[in-house]
């Protein structure tokens, strides 16, 4: 008899993340168990992106309390991106989530992107941005500005009409959105846009949803280098679609 499989998956992409990730964990776990969610119910993929910590040995640990966790490795840094679709792509629960090291936005939220699935969206994203009344700690004023410059050049290089792509929270009905994940070609920071142009390049229903989020001052975000490089994606997204590498 084959295993069942989860309901759902959580996907962890994690690079030297010895610090954050173990209060990430905890806090899925005990969610979980709060919901009365049995091990086999739910996975979490921790996505390891050639950490050169004790990040490896810390998911060791954790499956030995948590029959659920999954350790994958990428080999070497490859990118947030490239982790994100090795994750999504390995995932079985039948919704696929993945969600940053830091929980910025608390794993609690996870409930009102589910809802959006189960409301018939194939793929449902966390939003700061359609009310900010419910952002807890603020990027600097920089930081922020550059969020909203950044989505404007989105809406103009994709034609998502979305208000944040940005946010590292997002759901997915996994057998409908794999072909994204299967086309996905960027593996950095600049992969959002992607996903989610090909997302609605294959018809997909995408539901933006307002969510909690508190800005987390470790963030692997270098706001000037990554701003340049995630513009550049935007072209290259433009220019794959130009060339016929997003095939429907």
């Amino acid at each position: 008899m084959s295993e069942r499989a989860p309901e759902l998956s959580i996907v962890i992409p994690a690079y030297n993340e010895e610090k954050r990730l173990p209060r990430a964990m905890a806090r899925i776990g005990e969610y979980f168990a709060g919901r009365g969610m049995a091990f086999d119910d739910f996975e979490i993929l921790v996505v390891d992106d050639g950490s050169n910590d004790n990040t490896m040995r810390l998911c060791e640990e954790w499956r030995r309390e948590m029959p659920s966790v999954r350790l994958l490795s990428n080999g070497k840094n490859r990118g947030k991106g490239y982790s994100v679709r090795h994750g999504m792509l390995e995932a079985r629960g039948r919704i696929a989530i993945f969600t940053d090291a830091d929980l910025s936005s608390p794993i609690e939220e996870l409930q009102k992107l589910l809802a959006a699935i189960e409301a018939g969206n194939d793929v449902a994203i966390g939003s700061r941005a359609l009310d900010r009344s419910l952002i807890e700690v603020h990027q600097s004023r920089f930081r922020e500005v550059a969020g909203i410059i950044f989505n404007g050049f989105v809406r103009l290089f994709t034609g998502l009409p979305l208000e944040d792509t940005q946010c590292g929270f997002k759901a997915f009905a996994r057998e409908p959105a794999r072909r994204i994940f299967e086309q996905q070609r960027i593996e950095r920071f600049g992969f959002d846009p992607e996903i989610l142009f090909l997302a609605r390049r294959h018809a997909l229903r995408i539901a933006e949803v307002p969510v909690r989020w508190a800005h987390d001052s470790a963030t692997k975000v270098h706001v000037f280098r990554d701003s340049v490089l995630m513009f550049t994606d935007l072209v290259y997204i433009r220019w794959n679609w130009l060339l016929g590498r997003y095939p429907r």
